[in-house]
């Protein structure tokens, strides 16, 4: 099954996921439990058999089980129910998810596949931190259906704790060697992302650079926040008074990246925002999606080192 290159229309606040399975091995007198999770198609370059897999030494993590010959570039397999403490009853069926992201190939063994689903990300209920704790923080929306319930995971936050040096390791000397300047203003930045770890990473970094940030879990949330400076703005209090710049994820349950930032650009008072869009999610259909709902730029999360100094540029060529 070949991933199906669908780019939905801008700014709607749609996705699509793929649903997938994991048929968890009963114990003796237990009755066989099949568990739902889901992916953004986006991140998916196609759905295979299990193929042959060569076995790996001193591997980062029992779930990474080896690699396998895929047109001649060499993946890495990892059993996604051994991650997730789930071990899978295998059969013929077993599939294999290819994935590609912040511009890394892995691919995930699961179960099965049963099909695409079209959804509005207001149907993506953000996982209460009750539930996060136990799930340590692999998902990042519940979507419920009639007869089941789908988690969609995170697989960004699994690669990275599998090895942590791909977690946003690009140009990252440069941006410590970036050193808060007195005269620099502390441009206010409204950063946007529903992953807790990649928040506080982009505050971090922007920081360093002096930045002031203010921080939201979702789109939806971010828009309230904008409407009541946009408020105060109208009372009297400038806009820019509050916010300066706004840096938002792509992927985010209730109200989405692309939808987030259409809306501030169709709006006449937040129109004079820049708004970043920072993801590991921008290939070239999704860069070209970014351009039509007016993102003024776009980063990849492998580019975060230079993401501070792309903000301030943004910001002072509109003073």
């Amino acid at each position: 099954m070949a991933q199906t290159n669908i780019l939905l229309e801008s700014g709607t606040n749609e996705l699509e996921i793929i649903e997938f399975y994991i048929d968890e091995a009963p114990e003796p007198g237990v009755k066989p439990y099949r568990a739902y999770y889901g992916v953004n198609v986006a991140k998916v370059l196609e759905i295979i058999r299990l193929p042959k897999v060569t076995g790996m030494p001193q591997t980062p993590h029992p779930c990474v089980i080896g690699t396998f010959n895929l047109r001649s570039r060499v993946i890495p397999l990892i059993d996604l129910s051994m991650w997730l403490g789930k071990p899978m009853a295998r059969d013929e069926n077993t599939k294999v998810i290819v994935s590609e992201f912040n511009k890394v190939i892995n691919a995930f063994m699961v179960s099965g596949v049963t099909r695409i689903h079209r959804l509005s990300w207001s149907e993506v209920e953000p996982p209460s931190g009750y539930v996060s704790t136990f799930a340590a923080n692999n998902f990042t929306g519940v979507v419920k259906f009639d007869d089941h319930i789908v988690l969609l995971l995170d697989m960004e936050q699994i690669i990275w704790d599998l090895n942590p040096a791909l977690a946003m390791k690009t140009e990252r000397q440069k941006a410590e060697a970036s050193i808060p300047e007195p005269e620099r203003s502390a441009y206010k930045t409204l950063v946007v992302d529903d992953s807790n770890s990649i928040r506080r990473l982009i505050a971090t970094y922007l920081e360093k650079d002096g930045f002031e940030v203010i921080q939201d879990i979702n789109g939806q949330n971010a828009w309230n926040r904008l409407m009541g400076w946009k408020a105060e703005d109208a009372k009297g209090t400038p806009l820019t008074s509050n916010v300066n710049l706004v840096v938002t994820d792509i992927e985010m349950p209730s109200m989405d990246g692309h939808t987030l930032c259409k809306q501030i650009k169709d709006d006449p008072v937040l129109k004079q925002l820049p708004v970043v869009l920072f993801s590991s999610l921008i290939n070239d259909q999704l860069y070209h999606k970014g351009l039509s709902v007016g993102a003024d730029d776009q980063v990849t999360k492998p580019e975060v080192g230079t993401l501070a100094e792309r903000a301030r540029k943004l910001i002072e060529e509109r003073r």
